[in-house]
């Protein structure tokens, strides 16, 4: 799919608020309502548009530790980081995992409560996960910044 200034416009929109009215949403974008739900519906066929979330705060959740595991395995081997992979995504307190290079396997990030939290997400879910070799962790003080908006042409 080819995207000029205009759907680049709705994308730009949307990732600020995602529950925009189409009418208001065509109103910013300086079309009407009908060609820009068009233009919407299109880029959400095209996947362009993955999906709408609301993010919610962690901190007024109780979830005020966010924690950087690098994590390496044993072996490297395509069915070892295939296991890794399904049983890490099972985990409710992983927001993030990525295979890295470098010194580790995979970085992950995850969200909890507390100390107390980590100790047991570590002892309970992380380390029963067979093949792997290290954990290291890193907390985050401060979180400086965090969007989740994709940077897009002007």
């Amino acid at each position: 799919m080819h995207l000029d200034s205009i759907d680049y416009k709705i994308l730009s929109e949307l990732q600020s608020e995602g529950d925009l009215s189409n009418v208001e949403l065509a109103r910013r974008v300086h079309l009407s309502p009908s060609p820009c739900l068009a233009r919407v519906k299109a880029l959400e066929a095209a996947g362009v548009i993955d999906r709408y979330v609301a993010l919610a705060n962690p901190l007024k959740l109780g979830l005020g530790l966010s924690v950087f595991i690098n994590i390496s395995l044993k072996e490297q081997s395509k069915s070892a980081l295939a296991e890794f992979e399904q049983r890490i995504a099972e985990h409710e307190e992983v927001m993030e995992c990525y295979l890295m290079t470098g010194d580790s396997d995979y970085l992950i990030r995850v969200a909890v409560a507390d100390l107390p939290a980590l100790e047991k997400f570590i002892l309970e879910q992380l380390t029963p996960i067979p093949g792997i070799e290290k954990i290291r962790s890193s907390f985050a003080l401060k979180r400086v910044r965090y969007k989740t908006a994709l940077p897009l042409p002007s």
